[in-house]
Order: structure tokens, then sequence, then C-alpha cells
């Protein structure tokens, strides 16, 4: 056989594993092995993994992602997800469909502090349901926004999947940070008015409003203001004597904004997604040291408010250890089987075959997100662009967008995170929807997919704007550079 038919006969394997319910990691690790060593030999093979097993894992830019997932651990046992979302339903709540817009703009906020999807639906799922179902919304329009919701946690960044995307294609995590940062604000902003046109439509969707004197007022205390006040006057004037750079200034009078007008109970965790994002985008750190400062602060934050106990403490870094082990077996799996794509040369082939039939760049893209949505729809996300990446990722590369490659590779990265956003909502498989369920079990499962649909719509609107428009992700990135 050669090696491409290898390569086929291998790939039929491995879905069939992962039919078989084997671990994804694991299907790819058995596959790609057992192709490498039929392709170049066990020796070989066993050559390979003894060096390479440790020179992967021992990646100082790995470490990145057990932080951000422990940051956002600690957050969610902080109590933080609840802070956020009363906060928010002071903003929204008194509009009707207004608890549902707290939900989208309390996740957008903890999306900064949590790399992860199914956290944050998780997260919600407990802290926000019950004060939905106390105002009578729409049991799958409730859980459905909850769904859609807990995407922002992986579409605003700091992103676990836009670490392993950025390791995977050996490209810049900052820069990734940054280009994902405008469409995942345009994502929020979009779920906003499909509630908005939603509950316009339906009102029965959302019954009830929140009465004023329902929503406990803000605690913002004098010494904060005063703390806000000093703030913003050592930045301005430091600014002034030219010790600040343009992208710090801005950081820093936000921050100033934040501590004047938000709530105590939120003010540690905007002030630290402030801090680790917009040191990230403002080089004052690399995004591993941004994580290390972000984790930090908010154990330090969580054990001044006593909101954390040891208890809390021990299972967020359980809950680190459990998800950071899945996705390094992950990656491990997914670099062998790449290895052992690369020996059958089926990447470069594609990649030739792909440029010789002679389509529109646009074409090749479109159709590839059309692949990615219908995979997501059946496989987790993270797998699923580690399976596909080394095959897609030269055949991206080598298509002329009139953009230099490095643009095209930050795009094209925004594209997988958008579909694998809707991946994790669509049905048949959508893994925020049965995260969901598993906390409301009396909600049918068709009628959470029956509340996510117009917001898969609005998420097709925003791809194609992406698409379009490749500066709604690439605009920050030149500003940053």
């Amino acid at each position: 056989m050669s090696g491409l038919q290898i390569a086929l006969v291998g790939f039929g394997a491995m879905l069939g594993l992962i039919a078989l319910r084997l671990p994804i990691g694991l299907s790819m690790l058995l596959v790609g092995g057992i192709g490498y060593s039929a392709l170049n030999g066990l020796g070989p093979f066993l050559a390979y993994m003894k060096t390479n097993t440790y020179h992967q894992f021992a990646n100082y830019t790995l470490s990145v992602i057990p932080l951000f997932i422990l940051m956002g651990a600690l957050a969610e046992r902080a109590g933080i997800a609840t802070a956020l979302f009363k906060a928010a339903e002071r903003g929204f709540g008194r509009a009707r469909g207004g608890l549902a817009m707290a939900v989208i703009g309390a996740c957008t906020a903890f999306g900064a502090i949590c790399g992860s999807s199914v956290a944050t639906t998780a997260t919600f799922g407990r802290a926000a349901l019950p004060e939905l179902k106390r105002y009578r919304y729409d049991q799958g329009f409730a859980t459905g926004t909850i769904a859609v919701g807990g995407t922002l946690g992986i579409l605003i960044p700091p992103s676990v999947i836009l670490v392993v995307y950025a390791i995977t294609t050996e490209q810049n995590i900052a820069k990734l940070f940054q280009a994902a940062l405008i469409p995942g604000l345009l994502a929020a902003l979009f779920y906003c008015v499909v509630i908005s046109i939603r509950v316009r439509r339906n009102p029965d969707l959302a019954p009830l409003p929140v009465e004023r004197d329902e929503i406990p007022p803000a605690s913002r205390p004098l010494w904060i203001k005063g703390l806000a006040l000093i703030t913003l006057i050592v930045v301005m004037a430091m600014a002034f004597a030219g010790k600040l750079s343009a992208t710090l200034t801005i950081i820093g009078v936000l921050l100033a904004l934040v501590m004047a007008v938000a709530d105590i109970a939120i003010l540690p965790a905007l002030a630290i997604a402030l801090i680790v994002v917009g040191g990230i985008y403002g080089g004052v750190f690399t995004p591993t040291e941004g994580a290390a400062v972000g984790t930090i602060a908010m154990l330090v934050a969580g054990l001044i408010q006593r909101s954390l106990s040891f208890e809390d403490i021990r299972e967020a870094l359980r809950q680190t250890a459990v998800t950071s082990g899945m996705i390094f077996i992950i990656l491990l799996g997914a670099e062998v089987f790449g290895a052992f794509l690369a020996l059958s040369r089926l990447p470069m082939l594609a990649a030739e075959w792909v440029g010789g039939l002679g389509l529109s760049p646009y074409f090749v893209l479109i159709a590839m997100l059309a692949f990615y949505i219908l995979l997501g729809a059946v496989m987790d996300e993270l797998a699923m662009i580690l399976l596909t990446l080394p095959v897609f990722f030269p055949v991206i590369q080598g298509l002329d967008f009139g953009m230099f490659p490095d643009d095209v590779a930050l795009w094209f990265g925004i594209l997988v995170l958008i579909v694998v956003g809707i991946g994790l909502t669509a049905p048949p498989i959508g893994l925020n929807v049965f995260v969901i369920h598993q906390i409301a079990k009396d909600v049918p499962l068709f009628s959470i997919y029956r509340g996510v649909l117009p917001f898969i719509l609005a998420d097709l609107v925003r791809l194609a704007l992406v698409v379009a428009f490749p500066g709604l992700a690439l605009w920050l990135v030149r500003v940053l550079a």
C-alpha cells in the first residue's frame, strides 16, 4: 500500500475507534503509532516517542493551558459568576428579556477569566437558571441562552482553543488573542439582538421584567472611588511624561473607570480580566506570564473576600488536573497522528491537489468551514481541530487570499474558533446543550435545541462577516503591532 492509502485507511480506523467510544486522544495515538510504524518501522517510532513526548510536554508555552483553566476554576468557586450575573441584572434586568441579556453580558465578562466554554455554561447554568425560572422565562429560551452564552468562554480571549491552535500551527498566542476580541464582542452583541427580536415577537418567552425595587443596589464605597481617581491621575501624569505607551494608557484609564463604576463584588474579576488581557495586548507580559498573574490574583482576591475555602481550592486544583490531563493526552495523540500523516505526505498531496483544481480560495475556505460545522456537531471541538489542522492548515497556507501568510493564519484561526463555537451548540451533539441539560434535566433536549437555533443563525451571519471582511479579525492586531 502507498503512504496515501495507509493514511486514508488510518483516518477510517480512527473514526471507527471514536465511534466505539474509545477516548479521542487514545484513538489518535493508537492509529498514529501503528501508521507511523507501518511507514517508517517500529524502531524509529519508539525513538520518536522517546524524545518527542518529553519535548512536547516540557514546552514552556503549554503551561498557559493549566494556568488559564485554574484561573477560571478559582473564579467559578469564588462566586464570581453569580456576582457578575447580579451586576448585569442591574443593567439589563428592567428591559423585557433583560435577564437573558444579563446572562450574555455576564458570560462575556466571565469569558475574560475563563477559557473554557463547558465551564462557563455549567457555571451560569447554576448561577442564572434559577433566576430565569423565577421570572417565568420560557425554559427552552432560558437554557438555550445559557448554552450559547457559554460559547463566549472560548470566543472572548483568553481561550484554551486558541492556545491549542497557536501551538499546533506555531502562531503567536498574543496576536491570536488580539484577533479574537472584536469577533468575540460581536458575538455578544448579536446574541443580545437576537434576544431583543425574539422577546418582541413572542412576549411569552420573557413575561416578567424585573422590578426596580427587586434589584439590590450596587456597592461602591467612597474609598474605591478615591482610589479610582488617584489611579486616573497617576496614569495620565505618566502618559504626559512619556513613560506609558498609548495601549497602557488606555488600559490604565479603563481600569480607573472600572474601579469607579463597578460593584465592589465584581471589581476583582473585572480588574483581573483587564490587567491580564490588557497586559498581554500591551506587551507587558507574555500569555503564560499573564495567566500566572491572573491565577495568583484570583486566588488572593478569593482569600481576601473569604469566598474561597480550602476545599474550594483543592477542588479547583483537581478540576484543573483532570481537564489539563485530558487536553494533553489529545495533544499527544494529535502530534503522533500528525507525524504519521506527514510521513504519508497526505497534507502536501492534499494542498497540491486543491491548488491544481483552480478553485477560488474563498470557495475552498467556505467548503472547509462547512465541513467544520458538520464535524463540530458530532465531535469534541478540541479533537476536531487537532484532527483536521494537519491537513487543512497547509491547504489554507497554499492559497492566495491577497494577505501575508501570517495574517491568513491568524484570520483562519478566528474562523475556526467561530465554527467551533457553532459546533458546541449545534444538533445533534452540541456539547454545551448536553451540559445545560444535565443541570436542567426537566427541560427536553428538543426544547434546548429549539432555543439555540436563532443564535446559530446569528453566528452564521457573524461568520460570513468575518470571512468577507478579514479586517474584523486583523484590525486590532495591526493597531497594536
